[in-house]
């Protein structure tokens, strides 16, 4: 286990010297946190040096969150989720609907699975889409990655997407060495994600030596993308104009079993084990890693009188359109909900799962 000096300098201090004040917090990680499991974990570190302080920094300096309850830690490294296991199982528990430790994770991303979904109503859905995250295994998380790491997950992630081909045949684009217009276009097609400013990632050390090692792959047609150092090591999506979901999700099923092929002949397979699922950084995201989302257009549900009751009844929760710290300030709100294959809202680790993200422009 690699030595982390820092943390032994804090061993000189009391657990209750070291104790974070999480009165006045409303996230998963303060929800399960006690004295007595800070006490029994501070003094452990991961192989890499990734230690509890590390996991839980970002959930003690952001109490909660208006709309949601976010989950207020993350995963350093692969280990993190078995070193760490008497804090993060619980919390895994309480946010994904009581998943047990013994439980084991199945996934099944076969698109021919998805009955209906390419007829949604062009009224209404503008666009549709899909995502992912994958971590490389052999390399730290984006909380806990070196420059060098960080730069070799994107050299590695360059030569293995240059080799796509067909309709998923296209180029990277590395965000500290854009042109003007080829940004301006990415951002004209939502493609670009800029320097994360929410407080929930610049606290983890996701933001570190922003924008080095970090840039956007997209196929020829613009429907298939990945995102390379940002939250995770690779976000994968699909997207196009329309509702024709069934199509977005055959792309992404297809395009993410060849990139995980061609990074298997890399010898750098994705970070997986048969109870989570496939390793991601923040909890949240672990099993499948799916979300699938359509932006629709509904003027005027806002005024409604009953909106709240509407949001109740369909499980569904306010997001800002520009990620969770943004909800206060847009007059856009993503409205999330969640149903899976077989009919529940509380399928675990989201096993066979799809989240659907509506995006609703009060007009």
């Amino acid at each position: 286990m690699t030595k982390n000096c820092h943390n032994d300098y804090k061993m000189k201090f009391s657990v209750d010297e070291e104790y974070p004040d999480l009165s006045q917090h409303n996230n998963h990680m303060a929800k399960v946190l006690t004295k007595e499991i800070y006490g029994k974990l501070r003094g452990k570190s991961t192989p890499s040096g990734f230690t509890l302080d590390d996991v839980i920094q970002t959930g003690v300096d952001n109490p909660g969150h208006p709309f949601i309850m976010t989950v207020g830690c993350v995963a350093g490294d692969e280990e993190s989720y078995e070193v760490f296991k008497d804090l993060l199982d619980p919390i895994i528990s309480d946010r994904h609907g009581g998943y047990k430790p013994t439980d084991k994770h199945k996934t099944d991303l076969n698109f021919e699975n998805l009955k209906g979904g390419d007829d949604l109503d062009p009224n209404y859905v503008l666009s549709s889409r899909v995502r992912t995250g994958r971590s490389i295994k052999g390399f730290t998380l984006p909380p806990h990655n070196s420059r060098g790491e960080r730069r070799g997950i994107e050299k590695l992630s360059i030569e293995a997407l240059s080799s796509l081909d067909g309709e998923f045949k296209g180029k990277y684009y590395p965000l500290n060495g854009m042109t003007d217009a080829e940004q301006e276009q990415l951002i004209a097609d939502h493609f670009l994600f800029d320097k994360p400013v929410s407080p929930l990632l610049t606290c983890s050390g996701m933001a570190r030596d922003w924008p080095d090692g970090r840039g956007i792959w997209h196929n020829d047609n613009k429907t298939f993308l990945v995102w390379v150092n940002e939250e995770d090591h690779l976000r994968v999506i699909s997207m196009q104009k329309g509702g024709n979901m069934k199509e977005v999700f055959r792309r992404f099923c297809v395009g993410l079993q060849k990139i995980e092929e061609i990074f298997k002949k890399h010898n750098h397979g994705f970070m997986w084990n048969e109870h989570l699922g496939y390793i991601l950084t923040c909890p949240s995201n672990l099993g499948t890693g799916l979300r699938g989302g359509v932006h629709v257009k509904l003027p005027k549900l806002s005024t409604h009188p009953k909106f709240e009751e509407i949001l109740t009844r369909l499980r569904l929760q306010k997001r800002g359109t520009g990620g969770v710290a943004s909800c206060l300030k847009l007059t856009k709100i993503c409205l999330e909900t969640m149903t899976c294959s077989h009919g529940t809202h509380s399928c675990p680790l989201q096993c066979h799962l799809y989240y659907y993200l509506i995006y609703f422009w009060f007009l």
